[in-house]
């Protein structure tokens, strides 16, 4: 061998082990360092670095610990990615704005969507900034029964059939709700999340077939997602009613029912609601309940709530004017148009004032603070004229229309009720957003048990944010501004999120999906 020779080999054989030493140095592919842990499952709340490793935690230490990317949280706080259960807004933007508040996984499941496959083919063709899923859609099945017209799925072929009675009014034949039921379970085999009950939009579905549903929910270990029958605060056909229903449901058939939008379905009546909830789960009713930090939902202005004998009455005397769409107030003659004409327009709908009203304040803070019970968004997609703006679109423009809860649910709870009325410690606070929407699924959905956790082992969905200046900036008149104090968000252990600013050049999420599927 000449000089040369052996001067290349040696030369080839030291850089092969810097390259050796440099790898063990860079122990990890992401390492978070000097911040606040706050894991609520295990209580640990202290200052600790991490390292990620293929997209899950591999080590919480004190030691300095190096990786390939670094991110510097001192000063900040270091919690599980926030988890929402009620995420309609299944698209690219809304992903990336609620990345903005945190949010690491987006589910649909109380309404749910038909076919399955489709909804987890399509969403994995195009990609998704955050963590994806859905339930089945009890309301596709119904309305594909009804109008003899397979099902879409997405949100809007559900409100394309708003104005179509007979799904919501009659009762399903012995042959029908048969056809209905094969439709949900084929949902359930193909990875559903659980069963969407859109109840509340189809009230006279017949008693028989909500225990039918909860019974085939149960027999399959699966959880349903509820929107109540009834939403009234007068008797009869009143919400305490609607909640009763569902106590007795899920109490006969074992069912895990979830109560969706807690605030806005009770009304008033949450101070007789929650105490019967809160017994139901005492005697060992598998019942759970989410709700958001607002006054007012949002749906189709021609939904079978808002028609019917006295409705307005039974609401509260609510008035047609308290009904807004892209932020300005209807009147009496633009709601009866509308309803009309086009029902299935997305409006915004003020149940109570809690910004303007310190009793209306204390009516939504019982559904907020329920002891177990989780944050979720019902937030939806954003349109410009009612028409959704396309996937490619960022950041949302300024004139894009949806309900503020789309933006900023999760920091206007934190801002709320941890920082400004300290109802609940931090620790507290993040369970809400993480932990306790994980718990509420893993049962059914072992995923889940990954989710929710900053422990290692655990999927790296984290968010770093500062305590001190977390807040949404989303209002009803401007929904479309992103949140502030949200530093980093970190997706299957991915930076989706760095220094409060969004990588558009990825699209990180991964579907969460069945038991039935996964097997």
């Amino acid at each position: 061998m000449n000089k040369r020779a052996l001067f290349l080999l040696i030369l080839l054989s030291f850089l092969a082990s810097l390259s050796a030493a440099q790898s063990k140095k860079a122990q990890y592919d992401l390492v978070i360092l000097n911040g606040r842990v706050i894991d609520p499952e295990t209580n640990l709340d202290a200052v600790r670095n991490i390292g990620v490793r293929h997209g899950e935690i591999a080590k919480i230490t004190k030691k300095d610990i190096k990786g390939r990317q670094a991110i510097n949280a001192e000063g900040m706080v270091i919690a599980p990615g926030f988890i929402d259960l009620h995420a309609h807004g299944q698209s690219i933007p809304a992903g990336r704005m609620q990345a903005l508040d945190g949010v690491t996984t987006a589910l649909e499941l109380e309404a749910g969507v038909l076919p399955i496959s489709d909804f987890y083919d399509a969403a994995a063709k195009e990609g998704r900034p955050i963590n994806y899923g859905a339930s089945v859609g009890w309301a596709h099945a119904r309305i594909a029964e009804f109008s003899n017209e397979e099902p879409r799925s997405d949100v809007f072929w559900f409100e394309e059939h708003m104005k179509d009675p007979e799904w919501q009014y009659e009762l399903a034949s012995e042959e029908k709700l048969a056809d209905i039921m094969t439709r949900v379970q084929k949902g359930i085999e193909e990875g559903g999340l659980g069963v969407g009950v859109l109840v509340g939009y189809a009230p006279s579905s017949g008693r028989k077939e909500f225990y039918t549903l909860h019974e085939l929910a149960a027999k399959n270990g699966v959880p349903t997602f509820t929107h109540a029958r009834f939403l009234s605060n007068i008797e009869p056909n009143s919400s305490f009613e609607g909640f009763e229903e569902m106590v007795a449901v899920a109490a006969a058939t074992g069912a895990q029912m979830h109560i969706c939008h807690l605030n806005s379905i009770s009304l008033r009546d949450i101070f007789d609601i929650k105490p019967m909830l809160e017994k139901a789960q005492a005697n060992g009713v598998k019942i759970t309940v989410e709700a958001y930090p607002y006054g007012a939902g949002s749906t189709s202005i021609g939904a079978a709530l808002f028609r019917g004998e006295n409705w307005q009455a039974r609401m509260g005397a609510i008035k047609k004017s308290d009904f807004t769409l892209d932020g300005m107030p209807l009147s009496d003659a633009e709601f009866d148009r509308l309803q009309r004409e086009a029902p299935g327009t997305e409006i915004v709908v003020h149940f109570i004032h809690p910004d303007e009203n310190s009793e209306d304040a204390e009516v939504l803070a019982q559904s907020v603070l329920y002891p177990g019970g989780a944050i979720a968004s019902d937030g939806g997609f954003w349109a410009i004229n009612g028409e959704p703006i396309a996937s490619d679109i960022w950041p949302v423009p300024a004139n894009a229309q949806s309900h503020p809860r789309s933006a900023g649910t999760f920091s206007k709870f934190l801002r709320v009720y941890y920082r400004e009325q300290n109802a609940l410690s931090l620790s507290d606070a993040i369970a809400k957003m993480s932990l306790i929407p994980a718990q509420i699924l893993e049962e059914a959905v072992p995923q889940m048990r990954r989710k929710g956790r900053l422990q290692e082992g655990a999927d790296a969905d984290i968010v770093i944010f500062d305590p001190e200046t977390v807040s949404d900036r989303a209002t009803f008149e401007k929904p479309a501004q992103t949140s502030v104090g949200i530093r980093y968000v970190i997706v299957g252990g991915t930076p989706l999120v760095s220094g409060g600013v969004l990588d558009t050049t990825i699209l990180p999420g991964k579907p969460v999906r069945g038991t039935t599927a996964s097997k």
